[in-house]
């Protein structure tokens, strides 16, 4: 089967998907709490320990360029763990959205194809425009999860 020759789901097929789904916008987090805690909790592991080594004789030989790249990574990692925290998937009957440190959309009528992943810490729906483009949206919830499965056997049926 190839990914540019496949047709979106008919305006009935789709009216069906979003009875399945339940009342929309459908909303969640985009994260599971337990990878939102992890995420901290090894930001504060990391600073802990770049403290530490900075107190030490052997911190006062670093050369101020890697402080600098190191505070800057840190910052970063905090931007990440903040971002997973607060980010929210949001389904909608014009499409699927998704806040992230820069917010993710896409319109159904632009997706060709979905393909579910079911990853231990995240479920990922990979959605493929049809310019190729993939957008990839994570469920944190139970309801997303299904959702995501929901919508991935509809658009794999085309």
């Amino acid at each position: 089967m190839v990914v540019g020759s496949l047709q979106p789901p008919s305006a009935q097929e789709q009216q069906n998907l979003f009875a399945e789904i339940g009342p929309l916008p459908l909303e969640g987090p985009a994260c599971r709490r337990w990878v939102k805690w992890a995420a901290w909790l090894i930001l504060a592991l990391v600073v802990v320990r770049l403290a530490q080594t900075a107190a030490s004789p052997v911190g006062e030989m670093v050369s101020p360029a890697i402080k600098i790249s190191l505070v800057v990574c840190v910052l970063g990692l905090a931007l990440l763990a903040r971002a997973m925290q607060t980010s929210v998937t949001r389904i909608t009957e014009s499409g699927i959205e998704q806040s992230w440190i820069g917010r993710r959309t896409i319109l159904w009528e632009e997706i060709s194809f979905v393909k579910f992943v079911p990853l231990i810490a995240s479920k990922k729906l990979i959605c493929f425009t049809a310019r190729g483009r993939p957008v990839t949206f994570q469920a944190g919830s139970r309801e997303l999860e299904i959702a995501f499965a929901r919508i991935a056997l509809v658009y794999r049926r085309r």
